[in-house]
């Protein structure tokens, strides 16, 4: 095996390990320390410019090929991210994205060959009601990925937890993660059934999945 990783010019990175294997533990991870802290600033800072300057639009339900927008399901805006266009700070989150996905690739062999990502933020009030993030004639997504951009100070008050539905057990629990700045989340698409809780506090976050096909 070590001649194997040897061969690939393979070395251990010790936080895509823990995400790893807490994937194939208990199909979800959560990492508090993904980007530092000077890293999610510039992130944030490019998501409220991009705001300002009113380049947002209401979220929809569905792909593409099935697209509508539900005020009633979802309330969030988003800014698709397009690698190729990206600016300094959104080439420093695709650097650390790319970084992991070759990773992936090498050590789990999980095909992935593309991504999407956006920028989205949630104005008090809204929330995104239980799904799941594969859809019926596309299920290409492998990994679902959130980065929390909020300022410092986020309290439970605020709401807009991530609320994931697990099964331990054969009984459903619900695993409610509050979005701290910088905190990470990665879980499998094609599973895990989740939902944002109401949000009392406008929340910040990019969001995307890594696909395979």
């Amino acid at each position: 095996m070590d001649a194997i990783f040897a061969h690939l010019d393979f070395a251990e990175n010790p936080l895509f390990e823990r995400i790893i294997t807490d994937i194939s533990i208990q199909q979800y991870s959560i990492i508090d320390n993904f980007f530092t802290d000077e890293e999610v600033e510039v992130l944030r800072q490019s998501l409220l410019q991009k705001y300002d300057d009113d380049s947002f639009k209401k979220a929809a339900i569905g792909n593409k090929l099935n697209e509508t927008i539900e005020k009633s399901i979802r309330g969030d805006v988003i800014l698709w991210m397009d690698e190729t266009k990206a600016d300094d700070a959104e080439q420093l989150f695709f650097d650390k994205i790319n970084q992991l996905v070759n990773y992936l690739n090498k050590t789990c062999f999980l095909g992935i060959l593309h991504k999407e990502f956006h920028y989205a933020i949630y104005q008090i009030g809204t929330f995104y009601k239980r799904h799941i993030d594969t859809f019926q004639n596309d299920d290409r997504r492998k990994l679902s990925f959130v980065c929390y951009l909020n300022e410092d100070g986020w309290v439970k008050e605020n709401g807009g937890e991530l609320c994931l539905y697990l099964n331990e057990n054969n009984h459903e629990i619900e695993k409610n993660i509050y979005p701290l700045p910088g905190r990470v989340v990665i879980f499998e698409s094609q599973i895990i059934e989740h939902e944002v809780k109401i949000v009392h506090s406008q929340r910040l976050s990019i969001t995307g999945w890594l696909k395979t096909r």
